[in-house]
């Protein structure tokens, strides 16, 4: 990546069909472009992409979940175009919209992660993220999720 500057923002309707792009890069079972749609009319607030000159390098998408005790941050989904990961705009994103979340007053923030993929379970727990439990079956293949907490407080 050469030295230009990353610019993280609110995402528009202008950048679903890149986000959309990435998103079929990245993962195996995709959310469409009307899902992000969705996303963005209910997560406006939490919802960040990382613009790197003309191009989008990556998403972030959460939203605020009540429990009636708390208040928590959810990354419902997160993802950085091969070209490029490795660079520290992932990080840059995920410290975006936890920010965003504690400006919201949440205590910390959840996401599930695939078993398999080590990769992404190693970053969050570099970022500050626990494994807290297995979500059996979570994804449409069957795959387990493991559940991982930052908390803030």
């Amino acid at each position: 990546m050469s030295e230009t500057r990353v610019i993280l923002r609110r995402a528009v309707i202008a950048d679903l069909p890149t986000v959309a792009a990435i998103e079929r890069e990245s993962f195996v079972d995709p959310w469409s472009e009307e899902t992000f749609l969705q996303a963005l009319e209910v997560w406006a607030d939490t919802f960040f992409v990382a613009q790197v000159g003309n191009e989008i390098a990556g998403f972030i998408v959460g939203g605020l979940e009540d429990t009636g005790e708390a208040i928590y941050g959810h990354v419902c989904n997160f993802a950085v175009t091969r070209t490029y990961q490795g660079h520290g705009i992932g990080r840059l994103l995920l410290r975006r919209a936890e920010h965003q979340f504690a400006i919201h007053l949440a205590e910390g923030v959840q996401l599930e992660v695939r078993a398999s993929n080590i990769h992404a379970q190693s970053f969050y727990q570099k970022n500050g993220y626990q494994p807290v439990f297995i979500v059996a079956g979570y994804y449409a293949n069957g795959e387990d999720a493991i559940l991982m907490m930052k908390w803030f407080f």
